[in-house]
C-alpha cells in the first residue's frame, strides 16, 4: 500500500499560530437591496494568508471519554492518550500539558478524526503508529496514521479492515503493538477480520489465516452490535528483550465472544511459539467473557480481566486472574449477588510476589467510604486496597469513577498512576499513600462536541453560550477559566441557545431530557445563567422531538420560537408558560427548521428548512414580520437553485448591525438577502468537492455549511465581518470578508484545520474574534 497523504500539525498546546486579515472598522449601513434574482461574483484570495493571529481552545477541561493511554516502556514521559472521537494528544511534561497531535486532519478527515488504537516502538521512542476509522463496516475503509516524530507529523496509509474508535469496547486493547525484538513487525487484533500482520512497519498487511480467515459480513455486524463487536482483543509479546532482530516468537491475543461465534473459535485466549505460523488454543477459567485487558510483567507472569460486557463502564460479573503460561489463579472477583461492578483498565509493574497491580473498577458510580474506583495491590493480587474513592480529588471536574476503563501505572515510575474516566485522565503521584491525591491532567485536552454557539451583543457580562453534547449548555464568562454557570445537569445534551438581543441577560435553551429532570426540555434564564427556571410548558412535540437539529430564537425577553426536530415552529410570549404553533408548514422526518431572530427589528425573524437530505425536496425560506408568530416564503429564493441537504451542514445567521440583513448556506453555496429574507441572492464563491461521488448525492468534502458574522474591522466597507467554512478554489477552510461577501481571505490554515469545523460564533466586539467548534475537539477561538 502506498502513502498517501503527509500531515503537518502543530506542537503548541495552548497558542496556535494560523493566518487571519487585519482589524478593521466600521461601516453602519447595508449594501443597496439587489434588484432581482441574481447569482453574484465575487473575488477571491484563497490561497493568501495575512498577518498570523494566535488561535487557544475555549476552557472547558478535557469534556470526553478518553478509550487509551499509552506509555513508551523506557523512555520517561513519553505518553499519548487517544480519543474516541476528538483526535489525539502527547503529553508535555514541561508544561505539564497535552498538545494536540492531529489538529491538521482536515473535513476529509473527519471519520479519522478517532483513533481505535495506537502503539509504540519500544526502541525508537519517536515513532508512533496511530489506527483511524470511527465506525464499522465490512468495508477496508480504517486508516494507519505513521509518524516518526513524536506525532507533529504523520502520513497514513489504508488498512485492508475496519476499525471502530467511536464504537462498544473502545477501551480493549491497545490492539496494535510492535514487535520489540524486530519492530519492522506489527501485529494489530481487529474487530471483524481476525489477526493480522505487518513485516514493513505498516506499509502493507497480511491476515493471519492459521487463527482466521473470516471477515464478518454486514448482516453478522449487525447482529452483534447492540452489545458492540470487539472481535480480536489485543497482542502481547512474551519477551523481555528487545532489539535483537529476531520476531518474538511467543505471542498472546484473545478472541471477544462475538467475533469466536461467527468464526468458529473455540477459546477466549490463544498462542503462538513460532511467530504466528501457528496458535494454540488456551483453556480460560471463564468462557463468554470480553478481556478489555491483559498484561505481561518483566518476569512473564501474564494478568488477566475478564468481564461480562464491553463498555464504557462494563458491567460484571468480573475476574481478574493471574496465568503462568500453565495455571490460573483467582486474584479478584466481582459478582451481581453483591455488586454490578466490571472490570476496566489493568496495568502492572515489577516481578514476582511484590509485583504491583493497579485495577480499574467499572460501572461503580459515587465516591463512598469503601466503594471500589482504582484497586491497588503490593503483592501480586493476595491482598488489594481502594486508591481513589474518599480520597482528594484536585480538578474542575468531579467525575472519576463509573469509567475507568484503562489505568496505566508509569513504567519509569511506580507511584504515577493514571486513570481515564467520561471527561479526561486523573492522575496521582504518590499512590501509597494511605490517601492518594488525584490531579485532573486535562490542561490543553478539550474533546466536548459542540452543537451550536452563540455570541451576545456587547456589554453582556458575559462571552459566549455554549451548546454541547452530553455536558449540556454553559455560559462561559472567561474565555482561559472553565464555566461555572449553566443549568447542569438540566440537559444530556443542549441542542440550541440565544439570548435577547436588547436584554442579554435572558437566555433561553432547549436540549435533551435526562433522568433527574424527566419533563425539561427547555429552561431561560434572567440573570445571565446564574439562575435558571424551566419552561412551565414544553413546545407540544418538544418531548418527543428532542433531537439535534432542533433550534430556538429569542426576539426579546419572554419572547421565544423553537423548533424541535421534524415539527413545526411555536412561539411563547411568557417565557414558556404557553405555546402557539407558527403556521411554518408541517416538514417530512429527517429535517427541521432553523431560525434566527433579526437584531434591530425583534419583529423580524427567519426561518430555513433545509430539505433534510440530497433526495429530498427543494430547501426554503421564509421570514416574519410579527414576533415569529407567522411567516411569509420567498419564492423568488427557490429560483436560485438551492440543494436540500442535512440540516446539521447548513447555517442561518443575522448581520447584527443592519436589519433585514440575513445569510444562509445549503451546505454548498452562500445566499445574502438584504430585504429581510424577501428576495436573495447567490454568491459564486463556495463549490463543494465531489471527487468520485456523482454529484446528486453528496460530495466529498462540502463547499459551505456554517456562517457567522461579527465585528468588522476599522475601515471595513460592510457593517460586519462575514466568516464561513466551505471550500473556496478548491481548497476546504475558515474563510472571512471584511466587504460582504465581495472578496475573501482563508481565515485558517492546514494545520489547524481540527478534523473539520462545524457551527460558528463571532464576537461583537472584539474584531477578528471567531469561535468555531472542531470536530470534538472543544471550541476553539482567534484573538
Amino acid at each position: 500500500m502506498k502513502i498517501n497523504k503527509i500531515i503537518g500539525l502543530a506542537s503548541v498546546a495552548a497558542i496556535l499560530l494560523s493566518g487571519c486579515g487585519g482589524e478593521g472598522g466600521d461601516a453602519s449601513k447595508p449594501l443597496p437591496v439587489a434588484a432581482g434574482a441574481s447569482v453574484v461574483s465575487t473575488s477571491v484570495t484563497a490561497a493568501r494568508v495575512a498577518a498570523p493571529t494566535r488561535w487557544a481552545n475555549v476552557k472547558i477541561g478535557g469534556g470526553g471519554y478518553v478509550p487509551g493511554l499509552i506509555f513508551h516502556p523506557t523512555s520517561p514521559d513519553v505518553l499519548y492518550a487517544r480519543t474516541d472521537m476528538g483526535g489525539a494528544y502527547r503529553w508535555n511534561a514541561a508544561n505539564a500539558a497535552w498538545v494536540p497531535i492531529t489538529d491538521g486532519f482536515g473535513a476529509a478527515d473527519t471519520f479519522y478524526h478517532g483513533s481505535e488504537t495506537m502503539a509504540l516502538d519500544p526502541n525508537d521512542d519517536n515513532r508512533v503508529y496511530m489506527s483511524t476509522g470511527m465506525y464499522l463496516s465490512d468495508q477496508a475503509d480504517a486508516r494507519l496514521y505513521i509518524s516518526t516524530d513524536r506525532g507533529d507529523h504523520w502520513t497514513y496509509v489504508n488498512l485492508p479492515f475496519s476499525a471502530a474508535s467511536n464504537a462498544q469496547g473502545r477501551a480493549v486493547g491497545e490492539r496494535l503493538m510492535v514487535d520489540p525484538n524486530d519492530p519492522a513487525i506489527l501485529f494489530y487484533a481487529t474487530r471483524t477480520t481476525g489477526l493480522w500482520k505487518s513485516a514493513d512497519r505498516g506499509q502493507t498487511w497480511q491476515q493471519l489465516t492459521s487463527l482466521a480467515s473470516h471477515k464478518m459480513t454486514n448482516a453478522e455486524i449487525d447482529t452483534a452490535q447492540w452489545r458492540g463487536v470487539v472481535g480480536m482483543e489485543q497482542v502481547i509479546f512474551d519477551t523481555s528483550t528487545k532489539g535483537t532482530g529476531n520476531a518474538t516468537q511467543t505471542i498472546y491475543t484473545a478472541v471477544a465472544p462475538d467475533y469466536a461465534a461467527v468464526a468458529g473459535l473455540a477459546y477466549s485466549m490463544y498462542r503462538t511459539t513460532d511467530g504466528g505460523v501457528t496458535w494454540t488454543g488456551i483453556a480460560t477459567p471463564v468462557t463468554g467473557y470480553y478481556i478489555p485487558h491483559m498484561v505481561r510483567a518483566k518476569d512473564g507472569m501474564m494478568y488477566v480481566a475478564f468481564t461480562k460486557t464491553t463498555g464504557p463502564g462494563a458491567e460484571g460479573p468480573a475476574r481478574l486472574y493471574k496465568f503462568d503460561g500453565s495455571n490460573w489463579t483467582l486474584l479478584k472477583q466481582y459478582d451481581p449477588t453483591w455488586v454490578n461492578f466490571g472490570m476496566g483498565g489493568l496495568s502492572v509493574s515489577g516481578t514476582g510476589a511484590t509485583t504491583r497491580i493497579a485495577l480499574g473498577v467499572t460501572n461503580s458510580w459515587g465516591n463512598w467510604e469503601g466503594q471500589h474506583i482504582v484497586q491497588l495491590s503490593d503483592d501480586a493480587g493476595a491482598t488489594w486496597r481502594e486508591i481513589s474513592a474518599q480520597t482528594p480529588h484536585v480538578g474542575e471536574q468531579a467525575m472519576w469513577s463509573g469509567w475507568p476503563d484503562d489505568v496505566e501505572i508509569d513504567p519509569n515510575n511506580p507511584e504515577r498512576i493514571l486513570h481515564v474516566t467520561g471527561g479526561g485522565v486523573w492522575e496521582t503521584r504518590n499512590a501509597s499513600a494511605d490517601k492518594p491525591t488525584w490531579n485532573f491532567i486535562t490542561a490543553g485536552m478539550e474533546e466536548t462536541a459542540t452543537l451550536a454557539l452563540m455570541a451576545p451583543p456587547p456589554g453582556a457580562n458575559y462571552q459566549l453560550l455554549n451548546s454541547s453534547g452530553d455536558m449540556g449548555m454553559v455560559v462561559h464568562t472567561e474565555l482561559f477559566k472553565a464555566p461555572t454557570r449553566g443549568p447542569q445537569g438540566w440537559f444530556s445534551n443542549s441542542n440550541s441557545s440565544d439570548m435577547a438581543w436588547s436584554n442579554p441577560a435572558y437566555i433561553a435553551t432547549i436540549g435533551t431530557t435526562t433522568w433527574n429532570h424527566p419533563n425539561v426540555a427547555g429552561a431561560y434564564s434572567t440573570d445571565s445563567g446564574l439562575t435558571w427556571t424551566a419552561f412551565a410548558a414544553n413546545h407540544p412535540d418538544g418531548m418527543t422531538h428532542q433531537g439535534g437539529d432542533s433550534t430556538l430564537a429569542v426576539t426579546k425577553p419572554g419572547n421565544i420560537i423553537w423548533a424541535p426536530n421534524d415539527s413545526v415552529p411555536a412561539y411563547t410570549t411568557d417565557s414558556g408558560a404557553s405555546w402557539t404553533y407558527t403556521n411554518l408548514p408541517a416538514v417530512e422526518p429527517g429535517t427541521s427548521y432553523r431560525l434566527a431572530a433579526d437584531r434591530k427589528n425583534p419583529n423580524r425573524v427567519y426561518a430555513y428548512q433545509a430539505g433534510g437530505g440530497w433526495w429530498r425536496s427543494a430547501p426554503k425560506a421564509y421570514y416574519s414580520t410579527d414576533g415569529g408568530h407567522t411567516f411569509t416564503e420567498s419564492s423568488q429564493f427557490s429560483t436560485l437553485g438551492p440543494r436540500p441537504e442535512f440540516v446539521s451542514n447548513t447555517s442561518l445567521a443575522v448581520n447584527p448591525n443592519a436589519e433585514g440583513d440575513v445569510w444562509v448556506t445549503d451546505s454548498h453555496s452562500i445566499f445574502h438577502s438584504l430585504d429581510g429574507g424577501a428576495t436573495w441572492t447567490k454568491l459564486s464563491v463556495t463549490a463543494s468537492i465531489w471527487g468520485d461521488h456523482p454529484t446528486w448525492s453528496w460530495p466529498v468534502v462540502y463547499g459551505a455549511t456554517s456562517i457567522a458574522l461579527g465585528k468588522a474591522p476599522p475601515g471595513a466597507s460592510y457593517s460586519a465581518s462575514v466568516y464561513v467554512v466551505g471550500v473556496i478554489n478548491g481548497v476546504w477552510g475558515v474563510y472571512r470578508s471584511d466587504d460582504g461577501g465581495t472578496t475573501w481571505r482563508r481565515f485558517n490554515d492546514d494545520t489547524h484545520q481540527y478534523g473539520g469545523i462545524g457551527v460558528l460564533a463571532a464576537d461583537q466586539t472584539v474584531p477578528g474574534r471567531l469561535y468555531m467548534a472542531g470536530s470534538g475537539r472543544g471550541i476553539l477561538f482567534s484573538y
